[in-house]
Formats: C-alpha cells, structure tokens, sequence
C-alpha cells in the first residue's frame, strides 16, 4: 500500500445514498489498513450516525462552520460581527482535526463541515473564509483517504472546494431528475481536472433502470474511469442509519460498493 493518500469527492442528488456509500466506504478502506479521514459536507450532518457513532454524541458534534471561537481565532474576525479588512485570508488550521475531528468505530475520523455552499462565489465571511482553509490543509495531508460526503447538488464544486481533489463518485438512482444532476456534476469535475470521475447507479431494481440510466448517459461515457451499477437492498432501511451491520451480512449492495473501492484505490495509487 503506498504511504502518499488520495481524496475523493462523493456527490449527488440528495436521497440517491451518498451517505450510506461514503460510510460504508470509510469501514472498507480501514479494514484494508489506510487511515480515513471521513468529512461531512452536508448540512444535515447524517455522516456520524452512518458510521456508527451513537446517537449522544453525534449530538453534541458543533460543526465547524458554527464554531465561532475557532473561526475568530483562526480568521481574526467573528462572524456577523461587522468584520472589515482585518480577516486573515490565509489562516493556519494545521490542527483542525486533532482539535475538532472525532473518532469513530473501526478507527475512522470524523470532520464535521457544516455548510460550505458560498466557499466559491467570492464571500469573504469569516466562516467561509475558515471552511476554505480546512480544504486546502486537508488535501494537502499525505498517508490517508479523505471522503468528502456533501450536500445535494452540485453547488460545492466551486473551485475554492473541490479543487486538489483527484476522484469524483457520482451517485445516482435511475430515476431522470438524479441523472441529470449527474450530468451537471461531470461536467464541473471535468472543468475542475479531476482525473478520475465515476459513476454509481444505486438501487438498480432491473436490467431496465440499467438501459435507462445508459440512454439518459448516452454522451458522457467519455466522462466516466468506471460505471457501477449497485441493487436495490432493503438491508439500507433495515439498518438505517449505522451501516457497519450490513458488512457481517451477504449484499449485492456491499459487493457492488466492494468492486468500487477497488477501481477508487487502483486509480488512486496511480494517481500518485
């Protein structure tokens, strides 16, 4: 396993199983022996209880956008506090997740974002300020997996964002309004320069939603390094939100994200 980590941009549009793929995604890649960094870009916050953290504790997870002191220390102005040209626009958060990451089951850690919606249109607020900041150190980290779980859409691939990142997992269900943000989403990627984006149809039900998503996709296959089309598994209720149970247990669901992990290391190892 090489010792250099790669980061990974997981998006879509929202209830397609972003989340359930990014958690399980985090325990795979721990049980291989990498150290993952699992971030949680959506505002909902839902990332912590799909790794198993207990429900007390998830609860008390203040998310770093609302973090005002730490924004104030760090960025030199608090926000809503009629800030002028005093904001640090370069701060050093080099210890952003040792102070605010959290540990969760199968040594996987846990940064919780908040929203970063306006990180790329030009807000000089101070929290925004902050948020950028986090992304920028953490892709700069060496000997781990980052995970970035966002938020519905595809707002987030702003520049200040998603940049320095060098895989994109789409995720999708085979429904028309899903797969047209898909669309969207590879076309930002492409502008961006992420080198490997890949494609993830959820809840696949019969060789027609296939044929669907393919048609509805017809122009972009030039987009995609691998399309990976997973079953519908009523398992994700059964389990909802902790989704470790669901690795003791025979799923086409978890083999599928199985066989996209693999293309996610292949390509990150030759990315570095």
């Amino acid at each position: 396993m090489s010792t250099h980590g790669f980061r990974v941009v997981i998006t879509g549009k929202g209830g397609v199983g972003k989340t359930t793929i990014t958690s399980l995604l985090s325990h795979l890649f721990a049980a291989r022996g990498y150290s993952v960094l699992a971030v949680d870009e959506d505002p909902q916050m839902n990332l912590p209880y799909a790794i198993g953290v207990s429900p007390e504790d998830a609860e008390s997870i203040v998310p770093l956008s609302k973090n005002l002191d730490y924004i104030e220390e760090k960025t030199g102005a608090r926000p809503d506090s009629g800030y002028g040209l005093m904001l640090s626009l370069n701060p050093d958060v080099s210890d952003v997740v040792e102070r605010f990451g959290m540990k969760g089951p199968d040594r996987v850690n846990i940064l919780v974002m908040g929203t970063v919606v306006k990180a790329a249109t030009g807000c000089l607020c101070p929290e925004n300020t902050l948020l950028d900041a986090v992304m920028r150190h953490i892709n700069l980290r060496e000997g781990e997996i980052i995970l970035m779980d966002t938020q519905a859409g595809v707002e987030h691939f702003g520049r200040a964002l998603a940049k320095g990142f060098n895989q994109a997992v789409l995720v999708a269900d085979p429904t028309y309004n899903a797969v047209q943000v898909v669309k969207h989403a590879a076309e930002l990627a492409r502008e961006l320069e992420i080198p490997d984006i890949h494609l993830v149809v959820n809840r696949v039900r019969s060789p027609g939603d296939i044929s669907r998503v393919d048609r509805l996709l017809a122009d972009y296959d030039g987009y995609f390094s691998g399309k990976f089309y997973i079953p519908y598994d009523e398992m994700m209720l059964l389990y909802d939100p902790d989704v470790r149970p669901m690795l003791e247990e025979q799923s086409e669901f978890v083999d599928g994200v199985r066989e996209l992990l693999i293309s996610l290391e292949m390509h990150g190892l030759m990315r570095t």
